[in-house]
């Protein structure tokens, strides 16, 4: 089988199964080594941001809900698109910690400006704000999980109504590098704009481990809160290692870059076939509306993931990722040229 299913099937990439291979010192525990102090320096550098607070830890629906349990208080929510990941695949991780997700319905996984000022301000001119959830976070993903990309004037409109109502706004980047590589908002507009970001490492060429960036500060206590969510990995070098090695060398968009340019190829075999996507997504995660039949077809020899119905059609996701080949891509470009219509 070849697998399209996900983008964390395979160990990691060479380059960082060999960095962790290398490091067989005697290091410093919970993050407070040499490996992690040089990925941090690399993540800062890469992010135009010298003085900004970098953690490590091992999964995004962990580091989502751990930066959302430490930046609010006990009667605060976060604002998120009805299809965000801690709304829909994150088994309540958020409400378990205390916090009420404010679900926005989204446009091709995304929530804008003018949605979340409507969400404040209906709020605070309710006369009943101590009876009611405050709005105090925007989350959104990048890329979201339509594999759609926020574009760099979409980013200043959030920051900008965030500024005005005083809300934090984090962007999890658990499949940060196909955005950065198919948008056009870098890694120092995110530390500008964002109070909070992730790196996701898992998804992105990684073992597993994601980081987290606090580009203004505001993380003195971040530690503690990883310590009590059980996010404090006390062989945390061996995060370090990883996001070391994705960040030497510019690898992490490069071979992100490398799975948005097999995706598209995947698009255009959709397109070339008379089958249409569910919408166009630059990145590496591709929707094809397929009927039952075609979807058994190709599930022969492909793993894919039925996403969600659409009418009579199905919407399969085919997601591409750093070790997608050409041989594989070409196989599958075949097969559904070949699909019965």
């Amino acid at each position: 089988m070849i697998h399209f299913g996900n983008d964390y099937h395979r160990t990691g990439h060479p380059a960082v199964l060999s960095a962790l291979v290398k490091a067989q010192d005697s290091y410093p525990g919970y993050g407070e080594d040499p490996l992690c102090e040089k990925a941090r320096a690399e993540i800062r550098n890469a992010c135009a941001a010298p003085e900004a607070g970098v953690h490590f830890l091992m999964g995004g629906t962990q580091v989502n809900t751990t930066a959302i349990a430490a930046t609010l208080r006990p009667w605060q929510g976060v604002i998120s698109a009805d299809s965000g990941h801690i709304n829909t695949h994150e088994t309540g991780s958020v409400e378990h910690s205390g916090h009420k997700i404010l679900a926005l319905p989204g446009h091709l996984g995304k929530i804008t400006a003018a949605q979340v000022t409507q969400c404040v301000e209906e709020y605070r001119s309710s006369g009943t704000m101590e009876h009611a959830v405050e709005p105090a976070m925007v989350y959104i993903s990048q890329p979201s999980e339509y594999g759609t990309v926020y574009s760099l004037a979409e980013l200043r409109e959030l920051r900008e109504v965030c500024d005005r109502f005083s809300l934090t706004l984090l962007v999890d980047g658990a499949r940060l590098g196909y955005g950065l590589a198919a948008g056009d908002a870098t890694l120092p507009d995110l530390a500008r704009l964002c109070d909070i970001f992730t790196i996701g490492g898992t998804k992105c060429g990684a073992l597993f481990g994601e980081a987290i960036v606090f580009p203004h500060g505001g993380d003195a206590y971040f530690r503690n809160a990883m310590k009590q969510n059980s996010a404090l990995l006390a062989k945390g070098w061996l995060l370090g290692a990883q996001f070391s090695a994705l960040f030497h060398d510019n690898l992490y968009e490069e071979i992100t870059a490398h799975a948005n340019e097999q995706a598209q190829r995947i698009a255009h075999a959709f397109a070339a076939a008379g089958i249409d996507m569910l919408f166009d997504s630059p990145t590496n995660q591709q929707f094809a509306l397929l009927t039952q039949e075609q979807e058994d077809e190709l599930s022969q020899n492909y793993v894919c993931q039925f996403f969600e119905p659409h009418g009579d059609l199905r919407a399969v996701r085919f997601c591409t990722s750093w070790s997608t080949n050409d041989e594989d891509i070409d196989a599958l470009v075949g097969d559904i040229a070949n699909l019965a219509r």
